[in-house]
């Protein structure tokens, strides 16, 4: 039930640009950057045909480009474009509209349980599943005070 409305939320309305599954795979590379078709298809759990299928209307939308792999790899990468970027932001915005006015009369300690209940929800699945995403967020370190 959770899930169906969910989709209920995300279906394709006016003034949204992307496709469920553009969105998707864009922010990924967004948050990950290039990555190759053998990657999203790991990191998706998808077929490679249906990755390909995904990407290959990515490319021709021109949301995405092949770019060299900079480690030397003989595989291409694809990478976001600018005009993506924009699309998903656009995007993304409707989404967390649409969210906002569900939870409007919410009280703040019933959207903190929600999310979370999602992120634990979500490791969940990641764990059973074993694929992982968003990764973990780069852990920061201090840079030493310099004497000036």
């Amino acid at each position: 039930m959770l899930m169906a409305r969910y989709q209920v939320l995300t279906q394709r309305r006016p003034g949204q640009q992307l496709e469920r599954s553009a969105y998707v795979l864009l922010s990924r590379l967004e948050l990950e950057g290039p990555l190759s078709v053998r990657q999203l298809t790991e990191a998706f759990g998808l077929d490679t045909s249906t990755v390909n299928r995904q990407t290959g209307a990515l490319l021709r939308a021109g949301l995405v480009e092949r770019i060299p792999d900079v480690g030397g790899g003989l595989a291409r990468k694809l990478r976001i474009t600018s005009a993506a970027k924009t699309s998903l932001a656009a995007d993304r915005e409707l989404y967390q509209s649409r969210i906002g006015l569900t939870v409007a009369d919410w009280s703040q300690d019933e959207i903190e349980e929600l999310v979370r209940s999602l992120a634990h929800f979500n490791r969940s699945v990641e764990m059973r599943e074993g694929l992982s995403w968003p990764p973990s967020p780069v852990e920061v370190t201090e840079q030493p005070v310099r004497d000036e």
